[in-house]
């Protein structure tokens, strides 16, 4: 498998193995984990490129870039060489204690293609992870407890980030125990009444200045991923940082879905020549391995005190070295494959296909920057009948918004042209048939 080759299907899909492993799966995981019913998943054995290859040998073209992981492609060969290199030399350090020398060198890189002044990190391991270390600076630096959000928005599922996560699928089951003090502003489409978006964020900042809870950070998507691919409009970011002074209120930008170049920037917040004051990346960062950063400026993260031999955030695998070298290696491949640029070239081609698809009965819109493009349609019913005739043609594709009706056109930035074409072609046959 070279990574460029198109869906080649042996067997119905799923297929014995897959139903077979999805048997065993469901009596030694958490029921809620996996979705086995009402049809079983396919079970991945091996992926290169934009391809993945399931344990009967079905071969797949993914537009969903591993959850948008894979934006230098699946196992590519650099990142791969060095997590093995790495894995001989030193797989583990004591992040806090005695740091891993090249935890230094990614802090330094991560600082070097970072914009304006974002240039202090604490790493983490998943997102989640990083968007509570934000939170928590946001604390630090402010001395106020409150938090503005936005409806649909996700940040994550510990609790923390849960709190500060809109949907109520997520949310309901485990409120009683979420701080409290977050509010939840409408985050607006790119149509949106300015006059309008504006006026209730700076009502709710303004009423809690007069709560238990005063607002010390906004936290956004500059695009919102798992809300449906949401665009706002342009001077949307731009009056969340008029509105946070860095001093009694920061923004914090969630860029785990949206950074290391899914957008054809470092950061989607730069196509608004906005800065935040903390930025949180996650997913893309080494590509493969779990590792999130919220990288802030000088002068927020000196909020945090001189650690004199017992942090007050950490962790046992801060830092740890392989996911470092693979960081540093998938910041290398970005740039040295020219995948920023080659994000807005594809993102280009996939805005210029689709755009006939809202002529299609049932497709409600067309919106996206770079490879984080989604198609919305007239209900989840609707997609998840097209995402069931795609991975039966070999196309793997996600559902996101709060109704699942937007299916998500996000590959790996080193997809062909004629593996895109091949899989658009596949989701219009789908649309075109009323699936």
């Amino acid at each position: 498998m070279n990574g460029e080759q198109l869906p080649e299907l042996l067997t119905d899909i799923p297929g014995p193995l897959s139903r077979q492993l999805a048997e065993r799966l469901r009596r030694v995981e958490s029921p809620n984990v996996t979705a086995i019913q009402p049809a079983p998943p396919i079970f991945w054995q091996e992926t290169h490129g934009a391809n993945v290859r399931d344990v009967d040998g079905n071969l797949y073209l993914d537009l969903t870039a591993g959850f948008g992981v894979a934006t230098a492609g699946h196992s590519n060969a650099l990142v791969a060489a060095r997590i093995a290199s790495q894995a001989e030399l030193l797989a583990h350090a004591l992040g806090d204690v005695y740091p891993a020398e090249i935890k230094v060198r990614l802090l330094e890189r991560l600082a070097q293609i970072m914009p304006g002044d974002l240039k202090v990190t604490i790493l983490g391991s998943g997102g989640a992870e990083a968007v509570e270390a934000a939170l928590k600076t946001a604390l630090m630096h402010t001395g106020r407890s409150g938090i503005l959000a936005f409806r649909d928005s996700y940040h994550g599922l510990t609790y923390g980030a849960l709190a500060v996560t809109h949907r109520a699928h997520f949310r309901q089951p485990f409120e009683r125990q979420l701080f409290d003090g977050v509010r939840f502003a409408t985050f607006p489409a790119e149509d949106a009444m300015r006059a309008s978006v504006l006026g209730e964020i700076d009502a709710i900042l303004d009423a809690s200045e007069r709560s238990a809870h005063p607002i010390g950070c906004i936290i956004a998507e500059p695009i919102q991923g798992r809300g449906g691919i949401v665009v706002p409009p342009a001077w949307f970011l731009a009056e969340l940082r008029a509105r946070c002074d860095g001093i009694s209120r920061i923004l914090i930008l969630d860029e785990i879905y949206t950074g290391i170049g899914r957008t054809g920037r470092w950061l989607a917040c730069e196509h608004a020549g906005v800065t935040p004051d903390i930025a949180v990346i996650g997913k893309a960062l080494t590509g493969a391995l779990p590792l999130s950063a919220a990288i802030g400026t000088h002068a927020v993260m000196s909020a945090w005190p001189e650690s004199t031999g017992e942090a007050i955030h950490t962790s046992t695998f801060l830092g740890n070295p392989i996911a470092c070298a693979a960081a540093l290696a998938q910041i290398d491949a970005v740039e040295q494959q020219g995948l920023l640029q080659r994000a807005q070239q594809l993102g280009q081609r996939i805005e210029h296909r689709c755009a006939s698809w809202r002529a299609i009965d049932g497709v409600s819109g067309v919106r996206g920057v770079g490879l984080l493009q989604g198609v919305v349609l007239d209900g989840g019913a609707r997609a998840s009948a097209v995402v069931g005739e795609c991975l039966k043609n070999g196309v793997l594709l996600l559902m996101e918004g709060t109704q699942a009706d937007v299916l998500a056109i996000t590959p790996p930035a080193v997809i062909t042209d004629v593996q895109l074409d091949y899989a658009l072609s596949v989701i219009e046959r789908a649309l075109v048939a009323g699936m």
